[in-house]
């Protein structure tokens, strides 16, 4: 896409969001997956194998067009964010363990999303199927966006902690906003169509939001996991970088139709997510009641 939304805006966008999270990462927030093992395992798994396994099935059920299949799927690639990081404090989710979980699945996205994506292609087959593919000079864009400023934000929380500190609520309200004005965007460069694409992707992207969630949570506590540990994990696989993927859909692969469905999940995400993350906070087992 040759507009200002994909060549200018979005990539600028997207590598203040991506800088803004680095700025919140230390090393030792790689580190510390390795403390809690078992949480972030059965997060990471879910991530990365049950969530696109679970989309795939969700589309093929839905009989959704190619292309929004392909953008479903790419969405689920999509590690989380800041926002998953927001949530988990607000319903008292182990946050630290977010952080965490959010570092690995950023670097973990530069191979699973490219290799998820162009799956997708594979197996839903949509019009212009090799220009929507990631080849490996897209891989390296991809690489680029969400990796090189989440490093230069961690060089700078390095150098200037104070500063980086100060920042972290500013990154965090701008984030939304821009969340918001991608959603905007994406939503009016396919004006003429929305409307069908809401019909077909509305009911997928909530369910898929909603399974997510809730699986988030109820899989870790079935496997024995504490409950903060639970939250973070809900947030963290249920609240996906719609940003990301929308970026990626349109500044890399030139396709604001393929950016459809995350802009529908970012506009839903957000009352879904609050709903589930006041169900499983009712109920908090009296030992863990207070945060450890």
């Amino acid at each position: 896409m040759d507009s200002a939304l994909g060549t200018v805006a979005l990539p600028a966008a997207l590598a203040v969001i991506m800088f803004g999270l680095g700025l919140s990462l230390t090393v030792d927030d790689f580190a510390r997956v390795t403390r809690r093992p078992k949480a972030a395992v059965v997060a990471l798994g879910l991530q990365v194998v049950v969530l696109p396994a679970l989309c795939f099935g969700l589309v093929a059920l839905a009989g959704l067009e190619p292309v929004l299949a392909v953008g479903m799927v790419l969405l689920a690639a999509s590690p989380g964010g800041t926002t998953a990081n927001l949530f988990s404090h607000l319903f008292r989710g182990d946050v630290a363990l977010n952080v965490s979980l959010t570092a690995v699945n950023s670097l973990l996205a530069v191979v699973t999303l490219p290799l998820l994506t162009n799956l997708a292609v594979t197996v839903f087959d949509p019009a212009g199927a090799d220009s929507i593919g990631l080849q490996f000079g897209k891989t390296l864009q991809v690489f680029a966006v969400v990796l090189v400023p989440v490093a230069l934000g961690m060089l700078v929380r390095r150098a200037a902690p104070a500063f980086a500190d100060r920042m972290d609520r500013l990154v965090r309200v701008l984030s939304a906003v821009v969340l918001a004005l991608v959603i905007v965007g994406t939503v009016l460069a396919e004006r003429e169509d929305v409307a069908d694409y809401l019909r077909q992707v509305g009911l997928v992207a909530l369910a898929f939001c909603l399974l997510s969630l809730l699986l988030g949570f109820a899989v870790p506590r079935a496997l024995g996991i504490g409950h903060r540990q639970a939250v973070a994990c809900c947030f963290e696989i249920g609240v996906h970088n719609s940003t990301l993927a929308i970026a990626v859909a349109i500044s890399v692969l030139g396709s604001v139709e393929l950016a459809i469905p995350a802009a529908v999940y970012g506009v839903l995400m957000f009352p879904v997510a609050a709903l589930v993350g006041w169900l499983v906070s009712r109920r908090v087992p009296d030992r863990e009641a207070q945060p450890a």
